[in-house]
């Protein structure tokens, strides 16, 4: 069967090809070998919202509900699920049969677990568990949760698509602190993890779970029958870009994650690969500053440094061609339903006098900035960059540190209490869906719960809770935009733009979703 070749120029949505078992591929009959955007140092999505250890997660794990092609929630641990009338009181049972990997039963307490641990971490989460006030197994199918108000959202919360995505895991492991990363990868999803395999920043293996029973629906995003058509998955590394490049071309490798842009023209009419975007609404660069220690628990340090701040010259830097970036003036991802101008044009253009001045007025006092550079993240790295120069121009004193992103996401966990591991700024992107609205962890002012770099600001809290219990369309996009304004503000982060970035794969691989891959129901073309 022979699929058509995807222009890098068409920003379509969706599958790029849909697998079903009417494929003409044989479950279990291959093995596919992929480099992702980043290799995988930890294990636990709970944990982190790095995107690999997400990507991981699908794989092993499943999920209460998952979220269709149409980002509507459907079913998928759960069988059955009720409301009272008063909206107080949701039922839920799942359905029977499901094991997890070690041959055990999944049961109900073992969703109470997964559910807690999980609010405890993700912001949505947490919103929703500030409204619990009971949530308990009834018996070993059943769990329920007791709320303080309605909470309407609540499927689409439990089908949340992406970091901290909540996977269910077997109660022994959920009752982990969740400030400590877990290291045992039993879950109940349709791929095995590999121990014994795994290198940890070199190489991940997932086999076939073969005791894995889907759903009977068509497979759609994160709904539906997820199924495992290959024996084995494995992510590999290789030195460089275009190293795995070639790979690509030599089918020793069927799919990669993240190609360079400027790399991209290597692949370009070679046969039998295939180049296509990985998502229409793009991703959104951010700079994160230490709000918990000097010189970024002062706000007018922040907000100096942001001033300088161009994204355009983040987007040349990084992306270098401008089918593939655009400019986004809010803090939410442009093209989702909250996403308004921010009014200070500073936001989005640097006015390096203007910085210059607000620095000098915020009495800096030449403390070290510490900035993280992932050199082996070539996007992030770029981003890195431009902001060393930035920092310099204005006369701040520069602590640059080279790192591998892997050490990065454990390091930037550290707070300060630890001087040998202390930083003041790095750089990251998240998919437009994790900047959508305003309950999203990024935008957190819990210094305790909220995502790394921890603003303490309850005022921004307090509007994050009224958008949540906010059943009116026109007041919840009025509180958005208070978020944002208060956001900026307070100077809590960098939007550094929007940008579009490509897949690359063999034309035999089936299967491939956006906008995050599932790997779950990938397949090879059988010749």
């Amino acid at each position: 069967m022979a699929i058509a070749t995807l222009s890098f120029r068409n920003l379509l949505t969706g599958a790029v090809v849909a697998a079903s078992t009417a494929l003409p591929v044989q479950a279990g009959a291959d093995t596919l070998r992929a480099v992702p955007h980043a290799q995988l140092e930890v294990l636990d999505p709970i944990w982190t919202t790095a995107y690999i250890t997400r990507s991981h997660g699908y794989l092993v794990y499943d999920m209460l509900f998952g979220l269709d092609e149409n980002f509507e929630p459907q079913p998928q641990m759960v069988d059955t699920w009720e409301v009272s009338e008063d909206g107080l009181e949701w039922s839920f049972t799942l359905r029977p049969g499901q094991k997890w990997h070690d041959g055990t039963d999944v049961t109900a307490a073992d969703c109470v677990a997964s559910l807690t641990r999980w609010g405890a971490r993700d912001g949505i989460g947490q919103a929703l568990f500030a409204e619990i006030t009971e949530i308990k197994a009834v018996d070993d199918a059943t769990f329920t949760i007791s709320l303080s108000r309605p909470y309407p959202q609540m499927t689409d919360t439990l089908a949340k698509l992406s970091s901290n995505v909540p996977f269910m895991m077997p109660r022994r492991i959920a009752e982990t602190d969740p400030n400590v990363p877990i290291t045992d990868p039993t879950g109940s999803g349709p791929f095995i993890f590999s121990l014994d395999d795994w290198v940890p920043g070199e190489k991940a293996v997932y086999l076939r779970n073969e005791n894995y029973v889907p759903r009977d629906e068509p497979t759609s995003l994160a709904a539906g029958g997820k199924i495992a058509f290959l024996d084995r998955i494995e992510w590999v590394s290789y030195p460089d870009q275009e190293t795995a490049m070639q790979a690509l071309i030599d089918n020793d490798i069927q799919y990669m994650e993240s190609p360079s842009i400027a790399l991209v023209p290597m692949l370009e009419g070679k046969e039998g690969v295939s180049v296509a975007l990985a998502d229409a609404t793009g991703s959104i660069g951010m700079a994160v500053f230490n709000h918990e220690i000097p010189p970024f628990d002062n706000a007018g340090v922040r907000k100096a440094v942001i001033s300088a701040m161009s994204q355009e010259a983040y987007m040349e830097a990084a992306i270098g061609n401008t089918d593939y970036y655009k400019i986004c003036p809010s803090v939410y991802a442009c093209g989702t339903t909250y996403a308004t101008p921010v009014s200070d044009p500073s936001f989005v253009s640097s006015d390096m006098d203007a910085a210059k001045a607000m620095l000098a007025e915020s009495g800096y006092d030449g403390t070290p900035v510490i900035v993280l550079d992932p050199v082996d993240s070539p996007v992030i790295s770029a981003f890195t960059g431009v902001t060393l120069d930035v920092l310099k121009e204005l006369g701040m004193t520069v602590d640059h540190q080279q790192i591998a992103w892997a050490d990065l996401i454990e390091r930037r966990a550290n707070r300060g209490t630890d001087p040998q591991q202390a930083w003041n700024m790095f750089h990251t992107w998240w998919i437009a869906e994790d900047l959508s609205d305003p309950l999203r962890i990024a935008y957190s002012g819990d210094p305790e719960k909220g995502w790394i770099g921890w603003p303490n600001d309850p005022e921004l809290g307090a509007l994050r809770t009224a958008f949540l219990v906010s059943e009116d369309d026109a007041e919840r996009a009025d509180l958005a935009k208070q978020v944002q304004d208060r956001i900026v503000a307070q100077g809590n982060f960098a939007v550094l733009g929007q940008f579009f970035e490509p897949i690359a794969f063999r034309s035999s691989v089936l299967g491939l979703q956006r906008p995050i891959q599932m790997y779950y129901n990938l397949a090879i073309d059988a010749p």
